[in-house]
């Protein structure tokens, strides 16, 4: 059988799952896939049918009736047929062979109703009926109405005698319900037409770059998280620590995705499903371009694979020679400053921002040799909310390598102090004080001591002071430095800057 995926034709042996069909695609298992039911089902299952006539559509709803059972099984014979008369009362196209029953009885049509009669009492020479005005007649066929004209009715003025129904088709919008399934189940069998999306696709605004940054940020690992839902819009806050500058706006179209730059909830990305007027704390950051099926059905704690285009342009973490030929392959130059070796790792890149760093054409990567960079462990179970600041401050929030400048060293010191952020250190609330703060434990000064937002990795042992130097009260243990500390701290002075990269797990 044949189906399209992402766009593409392909076959599979009849049955097939989607697991099968999306072999190969852009995909993080565990999200949503959209998958559009083929026309035919579709025909099947609607009961909204456009009409197109050389005077213009119609659209028909249809009763849940036999009639409408049997107009829709002679579709085919129906498409293609004329208006073999119009009167005041009703417009007639036709004829066509069913199998619906004789009736001789008078009924009442109302106006815009749709219905069959028969020519000469003879089924072979079956019209379908549109009413002009109330009336009762008797037209031959039928227990009743097939249906009502719902939409474009003034085109019923203006059909002649000889005007064709040149095309029918199954009335369902893109992302309706009725012609769309979202899942996340691979065992999910295909048919025959089947169309099939694995991602959303974002095209990112260059009148934004901080604002399309985020995005990028936030779908990093390939997924956006989906934190609400409603009928209008789905949103993602996981990252509402940020600060954004206020940059385009536009109207919130279907498909517009936006980043609240100010008031509550700044940070927060915004995917609409239906259009919404121009706000002021809102920055466009692009649109779904691709995939808005999958947004449509998309839940509270569902996630969504995210492609952006264009991709990300960070060359941090990579060797100077490998950041190279990204960059290059993106249509940017290279610049290399700090180690220029081919094996040297780019801790820094100037413009991070992937729109400015493409707008400018060029972009400094900073590189230090491959021991400059300290690996770290982080206990997110024990202490998120402390951890989270540490990836603020570091950088490890948005990058692969983060860095901290030191605030005091001292030869014979039990602990280096790193810089931090006194306003952010007062929301770090106090957790269980340590019995014993051991030789690598990273830690941070909490708001119940004035330093608060300190940073400190301690360099001995001991039971009644911390990374930080503070009591235990006043200290909150956040990870590990898995480094050697000894080629860390050797000739290490106040203002310098480390490097650091979290350990995978």
């Amino acid at each position: 059988m044949k189906v399209t995926v992402n766009g593409k034709p392909k076959a599979l042996r009849s049955g097939a799952t989607l697991k099968s069909a999306i072999s190969g695609e852009r995909y993080v298992p565990g999200s949503l896939i959209s998958v559009h039911l083929s026309t035919e089902r579709i025909s099947r299952e609607t009961n909204d049918f456009e009409l197109i006539t050389s005077a213009g559509s119609m659209v028909l709803h249809l009763d849940d009736s036999e009639d409408a059972r049997v107009w829709k099984e002679n579709l085919s014979n129906i498409t293609g047929v004329t208006a073999r008369w119009v009167t005041g009362n009703i417009v007639a196209f036709g004829s066509f062979p069913t199998g619906i029953e004789k009736s001789r009885e008078t009924r009442m049509y109302r106006r815009y109703d749709c219905f069959f009669s028969l020519g000469g009492m003879d089924n072979y020479t079956t019209y379908m009926m549109v009413a002009r005005d109330d009336h009762r007649a008797s037209y031959g066929a039928g227990p009743g109405r097939i249906g009502r004209i719902t939409v474009g009715r003034h085109i019923l003025d203006r059909i002649r005698e000889g005007y064709t129904i040149s095309h029918i088709r199954p009335l369902v919008s893109e992302t309706s319900s009725d012609s769309v399934i979202v899942t996340d189940d691979l065992s999910y069998r295909l048919e025959e037409g089947y169309s099939v999306e694995t991602n959303i696709r974002i095209k990112l605004d260059p009148e934004s770059p901080m604002t399309a940054e985020h995005v990028l940020v936030l779908s990093s690992k390939g997924t956006m998280h989906i934190s609400d839902a409603t009928g209008s819009y789905v949103a993602c806050s996981d990252d509402m620590d940020v600060a954004i500058p206020e940059e385009g706006h536009a109207v919130r179209a279907e498909g517009a995705i936006t980043v609240r730059h100010s008031g509550v909830g700044t940070g927060r990305a915004f995917i609409y499903k239906e259009k919404r007027q121009v706000s002021a704390s809102h920055n466009r950051a692009g649109e779904i371009v691709n995939g808005r099926a999958i947004i449509s059905g998309a839940k509270k704690g569902d996630s969504v694979t995210v492609v952006t285009d264009p991709p990300r342009a960070l060359a941090v973490g990579m060797t100077q020679a490998e950041g190279g030929r990204f960059l290059s392959d993106a249509g940017i130059r290279q610049i290399r400053t700090g180690d220029a070796s081919d094996s040297a790792v780019i801790v820094e890149q100037t413009p991070e921002q992937t729109l400015s760093v493409l707008s400018k054409g060029e972009a400094e990567t900073f590189g230090v040799p491959p021991d400059r960079i300290f690996r770290i462990s982080l206990d997110r179970a024990k202490d998120g909310a402390s951890v989270h600041y540490l990836e603020k401050i570091s950088g490890l929030s948005h990058k692969p390598i983060g860095s901290l400048k030191v605030q005091f060293s001292y030869e014979g010191l039990p602990m280096v102090t790193f810089y931090g952020d006194e306003m952010r250190g007062k929301s770090i609330f106090p957790q269980d004080p340590f019995r014993k703060c051991v030789r690598g434990d990273i830690g941070l000064t909490n708001q119940a001591r004035p330093h608060h937002g300190l940073i400190g990795i301690r360099l001995e042992d001991s039971k009644e002071y911390g990374p930080t130097g503070e009591e235990p009260y006043g200290t909150n243990i956040i990870g590990k430095f898995l480094g050697d500390l000894d080629r860390l701290m050797d000739g290490l002075k106040d203002e310098d800057v480390i490097y650091i990269k979290e350990e995978e797990k």
